[in-house]
């Protein structure tokens, strides 16, 4: 373990290279690399927002909350509470605990031992430690049941930060926690290992540390220059690890000022002298139904496997009374999916517009063609409610539930808005279903198969018409935008 400081921007050490010593047995403060080149997550990750706070995420085998409790005294109100909900600790002068549910749009009181038919996808807790002040604190599901949805989903979050990714001492991770450690160092995103007491103390000793470290970098090379650290929950106060994440999280936050571009400019843009005319409605009409087909064509194959993975849980796993949990984290990673392809989607239309008609791509031009698109999207009447939830009932169909407090319910990280064209929607099991497939007098396998395939359909109906509308409104209004700029010689916006 090398006594060093966690600095998110160091090179990533290289053999033989003399400004980086071999690691130096010990515990003490870590190092996250720098990185010269900024950060680029990939379209299905959630960019950071300049003004956003930083959030550590904390991951691995059950028993990783430990790690999180020693961070914060030991202060963490409640256990983990188990299936795929988020625990997301942060500050406040008074301390709180509440739940946030799908299809409710106000936070609950929540309790861990109180009985409820639908679990939450996040819990909040306000502590007043004043570590929290500079990052947000973030307990993921255990990663000993972790699939493709889960992977997904901890990515998003942990795009927002870093990821404190946390094994018993000996316990090499398997190929799911491979997967996450690989996408996320794709994504940009730093990694801490966390070494922490194992049950058998013989698997406590530096070969067996040794031995995970090497597994680790043979399956994602990328992680050579991750710091690994050694943290006892239950023995001493881990103060250089506390120490080390506050000087990363000072570290990113003066990148981030650094990075973060200056207000738009308000001068007049002006349109090409041979923008086209005539068919510029059609062109773009074109461009915009186009990225809507390709969109639906995705979710619909995303959906197909989707089906195939709860009918093989349904049958080999956890049966109907696992239906539920499993279904509803597949279609929370598939609302995130399709949020961030829409919004990639439509930021190269702008940038594509903005390229064609004003000969000018920059910063400036697209945020006041974003900024006039979601003001028409506001005033467009034949687009109402596109913040919007779509929950599974237990009959197999698709219930709405509108408004901004209802898609943040939905959230894993309660992420404030980011400057994208189209506002959020989510997918979700209502409570109802919980309550029906949890019943034993429902444990039947045929009946499951059965209403899986009847909700799969109706969540495929509803979601490609939804993604019709939302395209759709995205393109009318961005038409109006640009027809106004054709008429006046001007971007008006």
């Amino acid at each position: 373990m090398e006594p060093a400081t966690l600095l998110p921007t160091q090179d990533p050490p290289g053999p033989g290279d003399a400004r980086h010593p071999a690691p130096r047995s010990g515990t003490g403060a870590v190092r996250i690399p720098r990185r010269r080149r900024p950060v680029r997550l990939r379209t299905t990750l959630a960019a950071a927002v300049p003004d956003e706070p930083l959030a550590v995420v904390v991951a691995g085998p059950s028993g990783h909350g430990a790690v999180l409790g020693a961070l914060l005294g030991g202060a963490v109100p409640l256990s983990r509470p188990s299936g795929n909900a988020f625990l997301v600790v942060g500050h406040a002068a008074d301390p709180a605990v509440v739940a946030h549910l799908p299809g409710r749009r106000e936070p609950q009181p929540y309790a861990p031992d109180s009985p409820r038919t639908r679990p939450p996808r996040r819990i909040e807790v306000s502590l007043p430690d004043p570590l929290l002040r500079h990052f947000t604190l973030v307990d993921a599901p255990d990663t000993d049941d972790l699939d493709a949805a889960g992977t997904r989903l901890l990515l998003d979050v942990a795009a927002r930060g870093a990821l404190l990714f946390v094994l018993p001492a000996g316990r090499q991770p398997d190929r799911p926690e491979i997967a996450l450690l690989a996408g996320a160092a794709r994504a940009g995103v730093p990694v801490l290992f966390v070494v922490t007491p194992a049950p058998d103390p013989a698997a406590a000793a530096d070969g067996g540390t040794a031995a995970q470290r090497s597994a680790v970098l043979a399956a994602v090379p990328a992680l050579a220059g991750a710091p690994w650290c050694a943290v006892d929950p239950a023995g001493a106060d881990p103060a250089d690890l506390r120490r080390a994440l506050v000087e990363w999280a000072g570290v990113t936050d003066l990148r981030r000022s650094a990075d973060r571009p200056p207000p738009p400019a308000t001068g007049a843009v002006r349109v090409v002298a041979d923008a086209p005319d005539a068919d510029w409605a059609a062109w773009l009409d074109r461009l915009v139904r186009s990225a809507a087909h390709l969109a639906r064509q995705r979710l619909a194959v995303e959906l197909a496997g989707i089906h195939l993975r709860c009918l093989r849980d349904i049958v080999a796993g956890a049966g109907p009374a696992g239906l539920p949990d499993r279904f509803d984290r597949e279609l929370h990673a598939l609302s995130v999916l399709a949020t961030a392809t829409a919004d990639a989607e439509l930021a190269r239309i702008v940038e594509e517009t903005a390229r064609r008609l004003f000969d000018r791509t920059d910063r400036d031009v697209r945020h006041r063609l974003a900024v006039a698109v979601r003001r028409g999207l506001a005033d467009d009447p034949a687009a109402p409610g596109l913040e919007r939830v779509l929950l599974v009932t237990t009959t197999a169909g698709v219930a709405t539930v509108t408004g901004p407090a209802a898609v943040a319910a939905l959230q894993a990280y309660p992420a404030p808005a980011a400057p994208a064209v189209l506002p959020p929607f989510g997918l979700a099991l209502s409570a109802g279903c919980y309550g029906h497939w949890r019943n034993p007098t429902n444990a039947d396998p045929a009946r499951a198969r059965a209403w899986l395939q009847r909700a799969v359909r109706a969540v495929e109906l509803e979601l490609l018409a939804e993604t019709s509308r939302r395209y759709g409104a995205a393109g009318r209004s961005l038409t109006l935008v640009t027809t106004e700029a054709l008429d006046h010689g001007i971007l008006l916006a």
